[in-house]
């Protein structure tokens, strides 16, 4: 499946019953070595699982962002805010686990630098789709 294919079948909205395959598709690309990955179908998986806003989908994302140079350069940390960024704060500290604590220190560190001066989820998705369906 190629980026094309997954926006054709699943859409930026997809249902929770396809859910499952997406979350498949991202563990799959990020389970490949950098130079066989295609980071453009991570990152629209990663939009896909953002736009249904569950916080299990979190450290799904940080670890396809943290799979390879190129995924953690292509898939944008703004994606592991799907339920907004007070939440998703609040879920990777309660959560506790190494990968979880290392998300939170990234995510702390990015909002420091102001990656997220007027973030919104609803504005973020708006500007994605704008660039998916343009």
């Amino acid at each position: 499946m190629n980026e094309d294919e997954s926006l054709r079948r699943y859409g930026l909205r997809p249902s929770s019953a396809d859910l499952p395959y997406i979350r498949e598709i991202l563990q799959a690309q990020a389970d490949l070595e950098q130079h066989d990955q295609d980071t453009e179908l991570m990152k629209l998986c990663c939009l896909q699982l953002f736009n249904a806003d569950q916080l299990s989908d979190v450290l799904v994302i940080w670890q396809a962002k943290e799979s390879s140079w190129d995924a953690h350069c292509s898939i944008d940390v703004q994606l592991l805010c799907g339920a907004g960024l007070n939440a998703t704060k609040a879920h990777l500290e309660a959560h506790g686990s190494e990968d979880a604590s290392e998300a939170l220190r990234y995510l702390l560190d990015c909002e420091a630098a102001g990656d997220f001066d007027n973030f919104s989820v609803v504005e973020e998705a708006r500007w994605r789709a704008n660039y998916y369906l343009a």
